[in-house]
């Protein structure tokens, strides 16, 4: 029996009455230019032919490997996470519609120790990275800080995802947390609440920061100010939440709000007041921040600073493409929150 001969692009030309440069185009989802019908025309040629394009092919003719790393901090249970979750999974929907692959990669001592997030771009790994609970204390970084004449000879496309390092030229697509803490505390402010304490997230964190002077900003414009004794760290993590709110209260048993710089804080905030016979909203309103999925489903429901934390990622994803493919030289990018209002604040009990 004769072997069936492989479809190739010059089949689809033929029968699609298209020239080989617009079914490349299609096929690289580089079309913008190209009509709906042309486009209709070729994709159902490739179905009806059965022709899959060969990345290698591809790789070579562009001198790219289609492949995406995306490094998340050494963080326990990090790839279960909600938050790294729900942004890599924005990241692999939205490369993949555009032909990447994605590699997942742990930035732990020994991977930043050999070097090897300059090995994926040096040995042709990844077209490019996108970086994921990025601190101030990460030193590789500075391996991918934009410097005009050595990234004209040899690019190295990488974006910051949901922070920044001010004072150094780091592509990032980020949230505006300053925006968020501001929100979150005259949103308390106007309800009535004067005694308000704060339970942040690491300070090497540049965001966590952001969000702080936010809320000292809403206080400021009230006459008021964040005390050190109403302000706790609370590590990012339900338990570091629920340990927080119960040093604040136990220090200050003033405070009638607390806002926390995410959402597994408050929720662990929420669950310690509850232990400790306080009613939320009635005796302490909680407020948090990012929105995720479960905030709506605890008990109260949180409200809480929606961050469009999916988009923001899909977003990343998208400027990487175009840093990759030379669009654009630079990304920083800042983009707006929302309030979410449910039931965990309301106004201050009465005395």
């Amino acid at each position: 029996m004769a072997k069936r001969k492989a479809v190739s692009i010059k089949d689809v030309a033929r029968e699609s009455g298209s020239s080989l440069t617009t079914v490349s185009l299609v096929l690289n989802k580089r079309d913008r230019r190209i009509s709906e019908a042309t486009r209709d025309r070729v994709l159902q040629t490739v179905q009806r032919l059965g022709y899959r394009p060969s990345r290698l092919a591809q790789g070579l003719q562009s001198q790219r490997t289609y492949f995406l790393a995306i490094l998340v901090p050494q963080l326990r249970h990090a790839f279960a996470d909600a938050y790294f979750g729900e942004i890599i999974s924005a990241i692999h929907d939205h490369a993949r519609s555009a032909g990447y692959k994605v590699l997942l990669e742990v930035a732990d001592e020994d991977f930043l120790g050999t070097r090897q997030h300059l090995e994926l771009f040096d040995r042709h790994f990844v077209d490019g990275i996108l970086c994921l609970g990025v601190t101030n204390r990460d030193d590789y970084l500075s391996d991918f800080e934009r410097h005009d004449t050595e990234q004209a000879a040899r690019p190295r496309p990488v974006i910051i995802v949901n922070n920044y390092l001010p004072g150094h030229r780091f592509n990032f697509v980020r949230c505006d947390y300053h925006e968020a803490g501001r929100m979150a505390c005259e949103y308390l402010l106007e309800l009535g609440h004067r005694a308000i304490a704060l339970i942040h997230g690491a300070a090497e964190v540049q965001t966590t920061h952001d969000f702080r002077a936010g809320i000292e900003e809403a206080l400021a414009r009230a006459g008021l100010k964040l005390t050190p004794q109403r302000i706790e760290d609370g590590f990012y993590t339900e338990e570091g939440g629920a340990e927080a709110a119960a040093k604040l209260l136990k220090r200050d048993r003033a405070i009638t709000a607390i806002i926390a710089g995410n959402d597994k804080m408050a929720i662990g905030a929420i669950s310690n007041l509850k232990e400790s016979g306080l009613r939320v909203p009635a005796d302490v309103s909680v407020v948090g921040c990012d929105d995720m999925h479960q905030a709506a489903f605890c008990d109260p429901p949180l409200t809480t600073i929606h961050t469009p934390i999916y988009e923001m990622g899909e977003r990343a994803c998208d400027r990487l493409l175009d840093l990759i493919e030379g669009k654009v030289a630079s990304v920083e990018e800042t983009h707006p929150v929302t309030m979410c209002v449910r039931k965990s604040a309301s106004a201050p009990r009465t005395e």
